[in-house]
This record gives C-alpha cells, structure tokens and sequence, in this order.
C-alpha cells in the first residue's frame, strides 16, 4: 500500500509525536509511522524505577499539560500514560508496528518503506527515532575472555534480577547513580567511572534546578552546534545519591584497567571478581534506515545544523542530543526544537 502526506515522521515518542502537533498547526497532511505497538516511544522499556528529574511543570509537550501536582517528578508509566493521551490529541495518521526500513529520494520526495510492504512518500521527512535501539556499548579490554555478563542499561529492569551477584555499573551519569544505587539493595555493586560523579543540587535555594534553567534561558540556549561530543551529564541529587557514594553504598572507583576471567583488575593492581558489568554508557543515534540517502556521517551520525540535513532540503531531526540546546532530547526541549524544525522545513519545500 502506498499513501502520499506532506510529511513523514519516523518514530511516534516525544519528538514525533510534537513533531506531529506543530506540523498539523500549519495544516501539513502528516503520517507518524512507529515500529512499537502504541505511540509512546521508548518509555515502557526504560528500568522499573526510573524518575523524572524534571517536575510535571516543565515536562510537558506542546498543547497539552502533564497533569498533577506541578512539583511532582513523574515516573516513568506516566510519562507512557501521558504520550498515550498526547497522541489521541493529535489529528494526524499514526501508523503502529510499522518499522520504517530504508529510505528513498528522487530529488523533491522521500518515500518511506516498512518492513510490512507499506509505503509513505511526502516532500519532508523527519527522523525521530531516538536511540534507544542502538546503545553504544564500548569494548571493555579483555571482554572477550571475559565469563560474567555484559549487559547495556537499556536491558536493566529492577534489581531483582540480579540479586545476591557481584555487579559494576560503569558510568557516571543519572542513570549508572540511579541504577548502581538502587542495585545496592540486593547485590554488591561497584560504580565504575572514568571521572569522578558530578552532582548538582535538584532544588537550589528552594527551586527546582528547571526553574532557574527557565528563567536564565539557559535551557533554550542554542549552543548544541558547539558541542562535538556530548558531555556527560551530572548527576540532579536531593542529597540521596551524593549520601549513598559518600557511605560507598555503592562503592565508587575509577574504571578498571581490564578483565581477566571473571575478574576486573582495578588501576591500584587489585582485583574484584565480578558476575554481571552493567553499561549505563548512552546511546547512538538510531538512523541506519537513513543509509542508503548519504545524509550520515562514517559513524552514523547525521549531517545536521540545529536540527536542518545539510544534505537534503526536505529532512529534519529530532530528539539529538544537544541537538540545539542541553534540553533537546528531554520531553520539556523536544517541542520548542519540534517548532523550530517544523518552520524551517516549511519554508524549504
């Protein structure tokens, strides 16, 4: 089957879906083609636990509040609950468990494959599919040797599934803090890093760090462009997780040199033997179904500014990291980076 829009979306989690929103404001015929069950993304397959570390306040999509208490920080099933409203707002076409697989373009328009025989043409498109898919799982010296398990964050759930082991998060991140932590509970975990955790204050001075992002327009500020490699990002503590480091609960250490067998060799020489390493170390960006087109770096990177291909008129991205600000790929930056986008490629075609 083939259907023609003025616009394709690829992915329907944060970014598509207020992709969607401001696309059919300027009255663009849209399709969001997503290869999940439901229009929420990523979000039911993030661990049990996980917490917003922005309140409902500041975590919302363009035209729809996210509901409850504005100092509330959501957990993870509402934030599903409230994309799965998002989505019912929207007037546009969303087509579900449809993996878009490669892309096709004659010079005015790109033609969308799935992977179940449909196709959707349309003059734009816009890559919105996030990363959890492809997580960067780095190679660890002696992994190959190695007798324990390696497994990415991305398939950590609770920390029932690892009780009673001997477990390394390796990272130093929210998630590797939030996760080694948690972990504490139920296993001997060690939280292993290249530089030191970097904590800062959830609430300074009685506010939630988002509001003084707000108000600075520290949030908004379009430096993305600047930054070659995403740094890693502090760690937002009530007091928890600093407290937690300090009573090496878990114990912090700088990352191991190598493994042997099933034991990780410390830089001092020592060694502690270890079950599962857990690597809480981000993600890539998931755009192989871009390949064939051109509009990717040797690393699979996309060829963008602020958003805008560089290769293709009529192709846009959202949901990057520092994409044009330090909010780009978080629910509260994702519409004004969505509006920017959706102007631009407007004006293009």
């Amino acid at each position: 089957m083939h259907s023609s829009y003025d616009a394709v979306i690829v992915g329907a989690g944060q970014s598509g879906l207020a992709a969607a929103h401001h696309l059919r404001k300027r009255g663009l015929s849209t399709v969001v083609v997503e290869s999940g069950p439901e229009p929420v993304g990523s979000w039911p397959h993030y661990y049990d636990s996980l917490t917003l570390f922005s309140p409902t306040k500041y975590s919302a999509l363009p035209g729809l509040e996210f509901p409850g208490d504005p100092d509330h920080y959501p957990h993870r099933d509402e934030v599903v609950d409230y994309l799965r409203r998002y989505a019912t707002t929207l007037d546009a076409d969303i087509r579900t468990s449809q993996r878009v697989t490669d892309i096709d373009y004659d010079g005015q328009l790109f033609t969308a494959h799935t992977g179940t025989g449909q196709t959707y043409t349309a003059p734009r498109l816009i890559a919105a599919t996030g990363g959890f898919a492809t997580p960067n799982i780095p190679h660890l010296p002696g992994q190959d040797d190695f007798t324990g398990n390696i497994v990415h964050a991305s398939r950590y759930r609770s920390p029932a599934d690892f009780a009673g082991q001997r477990v390394i998060v390796v990272g130093a991140g929210n998630s590797a803090v939030q996760i080694a932590t948690e972990l504490h509970e139920t296993a001997s975990v060690t939280l292993a890093s290249r530089t030191p955790v970097k904590f800062v204050p959830q609430r300074p001075f009685g506010r939630d760090m988002h509001f003084w992002f707000t108000i600075s327009g520290l949030d908004a500020l379009p430096i993305g462009h600047l930054i070659s490699e995403p740094p890693t990002a502090p760690v937002f503590d009530s007091g928890r997780y600093r407290a937690a480091l300090a009573a090496e609960k878990p114990v912090a250490q700088t990352m191991f040199t190598h493994l042997e067998a099933d034991t990780a060799i410390w830089p001092d020489a020592t060694r502690s033997t270890v079950d599962t390493i857990i690597l809480a170390t981000g993600y890539r960006p998931n755009l192989a179904y871009l390949d064939s087109l051109g509009a990717l770096d040797g690393t699979g990177k996309p060829l963008q500014h602020k958003g805008a291909s560089t290769t293709h008129p009529g192709l846009g991205y959202l949901g990057l990291e520092w994409q044009r600000s330090l909010s780009s790929a978080s629910l509260r930056g994702v519409g004004r980076d969505a509006r920017r986008l959706v102007a631009h490629l407007a004006t293009v075609v």
